[in-house]
């Protein structure tokens, strides 16, 4: 096992792989909550039940799709890093693709089984692997430093001690409120263990977080340990009903969503996939080993889980999390599988995850991932605008791929104004050209 993980050439062992698959697990454990919420369509009131999916059924595919995903990582290509049904792209599946366009849920699962296919065709091909590796440097370690402020304010938001402002957009939340006082005391926590230089700093962290959550009344213990597996039976195999009637598909707003599908999680998988093999110094000479496997990982889940019935499956950023407490190979995603595989039985013990809870360990990544911007050339202007652009649009526009895309429009831009034509690889011509098409059609939608 450790000869086929190749724990000696990375530097790793059985301790840390299995302390980061479960820090990976615990950091995204919440979208087995928010999953069947968002695309059940729980918080709309007024809609015809047809229109909402079944919360237990999509449970259900949504750790199936896991499953499959982190297996496929982890085995097949050795990553650290763990797959599940993607935030925001589930939310342009439930309030677009159903509430705004009007199709039916069973066509836009139709629609994530065609872009997943679509995806593993271009991995197969080996353009994927080909457009990553021709990203420069400079523009992959902005991406990296992007997420890492992007999850870092997602951690905050969510913990409630960043909160929204009509003046300002955004402002200091209520430091008097206890959930957010937990979520402070977790974040010190956790700061005071990394600096000791403790093991497995955020798994502590987010354990005594949550432990003390429950002392204090502010997190609800679990009512029960295991509970019954919900009936996948509403969901299974409805991508297919569409082809009964094939003119569902031939209209523009399904090639919308598709290519919506595609393009998002496209990036956003390229976007994790760079930043976490980065952070894990999987990076050799500005290529990722084993890419192609990586990236078909993705396109395999997402095919499964639209057959399961899941919006489109995606790699995590919150893998990061489990890098950072000594993850390294896929021995850690097979851990992460696993207690998806567990989650299945032990649902209720879910509910003492909570934002204050994963907020520690968001706090603390974003940290380590933004010390990749000492590598870029910031007194070279045109590396500097296009990296900063990249960077800073990620958590404004609370988007990986908006920031990605403005990032790779000024790139050739400013790189050609600056006299270095020739070092632009011709595929960050065909990527400019690609993201003005983004914002000029597939973004207005």
């Amino acid at each position: 096992m450790k000869n086929y993980f190749k724990f000696d050439e990375l530097g790793t062992n059985y301790k840390r792989e299995i302390l980061g698959g479960l820090t990976t697990f615990l950091s995204m454990a919440y979208i087995l909550a928010v999953n069947p919420a968002m695309l059940s369509l729980a918080g709309v009131k007024g809609i015809p039940d047809a229109m909402r999916m079944d919360a237990g059924a999509v449970f259900v595919a949504t750790i199936l799709a896991s499953i499959v995903g982190c297996l496929f990582m982890g085995l097949i290509a050795n990553y650290p890093i763990a797959l599940a049904p993607g935030m925001g792209l589930n939310a342009f599946f439930a309030f677009t693709v159903v509430l705004t366009y009007g199709i039916p849920w069973q066509v836009g699962l139709t629609g994530v089984l065609f872009s997943g296919f679509i995806f593993a065709l271009l991995t197969m091909s080996g353009w994927r692997e080909t457009i990553i590796n021709a990203i420069p440097f400079e523009l992959k370690m902005a991406v990296s430093a992007g997420i890492g402020l992007f999850i870092t304010f997602v951690g905050l938001k969510g913990a409630g001690i960043v909160a929204p402002s009509e003046a300002t957009l955004v402002t200091i939340g209520n430091i008097h409120d206890p959930h957010v006082l937990l979520a402070v005391a977790g974040i010190l926590l956790t700061i005071i263990l990394m600096a000791r230089k403790v093991p497995g700093s955020i798994f502590i962290g987010m354990m005594v977080t949550a432990i003390l959550g429950m002392i204090f009344g502010l997190i609800d213990p679990p009512k029960q340990i295991v509970g019954q597996v919900p009936s996948i039976e509403p969901t299974f195999g409805k991508a297919f009903d569409a082809f009964k009637d094939p003119g569902q598909l031939l209209t523009w707003h399904f090639i919308a969503v598709v290519l919506t599908f595609l393009f998002i999680d496209f990036f956003d998988t390229a976007g994790t996939l760079v930043a976490v093999a980065n952070q894990a110094g999987l990076v050799k000479d500005n290529k990722l080993p084993r890419a192609g496997r990586s990236l078909f990982a993705d396109s395999l889940a997402t095919m499964t889980g639209a057959i399961f019935g899941t919006s489109t499956t995606t790699s995590y950023i919150e893998s990061s999390a489990g890098v950072a407490v000594g993850a390294r190979t896929g021995f850690a995603s097979v851990v992460t599988a696993a207690c998806f595989a567990l989650a299945l039985f032990f649902s209720p013990l879910m509910a003492v995850v909570t934002s204050a809870v994963t907020a520690p360990a968001l706090v603390i990544v974003g940290v380590l991932m933004v010390s990749n911007l000492n590598k870029i050339e910031w007194n070279r202007f045109e590396i500097a605008v296009p990296a900063f652009l990249t960077m800073i649009m990620m958590p404004l526009t609370y988007s990986i791929a908006t920031g990605i895309a403005c990032g790779f429009i000024f790139y050739p831009i400013t790189m050609i104004m600056a006299g270095r034509r020739k070092e632009i690889h011709p595929i960050m011509y065909a990527l400019f050209v690609i993201f003005i098409c983004y914002f000029a059609f597939v973004q207005h939608n």
